[in-house]
């Protein structure tokens, strides 16, 4: 990857980046309002755990398999199973809105098609990233660890927000949580679809908890 490779990349998985992602807490405002989370230790347990166990290694599996893929019918079967894969109606509607709106501004910008081509917009957000990277010849390495890191920095912000941290104690959990998203990003090479799992299952009650929670800033 060139510099400018890069620099795309960090521009894609950058806040700034149109896909909504700070109206999405992942479930976690439910555990700030029940006071299962008030800290910054444990957030970063928390988040260590979605990564490693959770959302996180699945969503990397995903944009690696989306990476490789070869075909149309392949990359609508493997957003089949990003679907299937998520565990509330919320977590659909996270990814399936992130991934829609990030496809729609790559597609715009970055990702040429032929004439007879349509590049497709209707993605679960992992596997709208590893089409997007696979199509301008990134580094499926570091879009992965990139891609957990932004997942993580993401989530970050939404505590720093409703706990509240402070920013610095915000940015010391992402960074303990960089070499994980690097290690989680290296595990997943070679990794199937067969090979997607949770059990990170707080997270995952705390995400269909979220759907009644009353009241409530983020959407999910």
């Amino acid at each position: 990857m060139t510099t400018s490779d890069i620099i795309t990349l960090a521009q894609w998985l950058s806040p700034a980046f149109p896909v909504g992602a700070f109206a999405y807490s992942h479930g976690l405002e439910v555990v700030i309002q029940q006071q299962t989370l008030t800290s910054a230790q444990d957030l970063q347990d928390w988040l260590a755990d979605v990564l490693a166990y959770g959302s996180g290694r699945n969503e990397c599996i995903l944009l690696r398999a989306a990476y490789a893929c070869t075909s149309p019918a392949a990359l609508a079967m493997i957003n089949e199973t990003a679907l299937a894969a998520s565990a509330s109606r919320e977590r659909i509607l996270e990814t399936e809105l992130q991934g829609s709106a990030f496809a729609q501004t790559a597609a715009a910008i970055w990702l040429r098609t032929e004439p007879e081509e349509t590049a497709p917009t209707a993605l679960c957000y992992p596997v709208a990233v590893g089409y997007a990277a696979a199509r301008q010849r990134f580094d499926v390495e570091l879009t992965a660890a990139m891609y957990l890191h932004a997942f993580a920095s993401n989530l970050v912000s939404v505590a720093v927000r409703a706990v509240p941290l402070g920013q610095t104690e915000g940015q010391r959990v992402l960074a303990a949580l960089a070499p994980l998203c690097e290690q989680i990003a290296a595990q997943t090479a070679g990794m199937a679809l067969d090979d997607l799992s949770s059990t990170a299952f707080l997270s995952d009650i705390a995400s269909m908890h979220h759907e009644t929670l009353q009241p409530r800033i983020f959407r999910s």
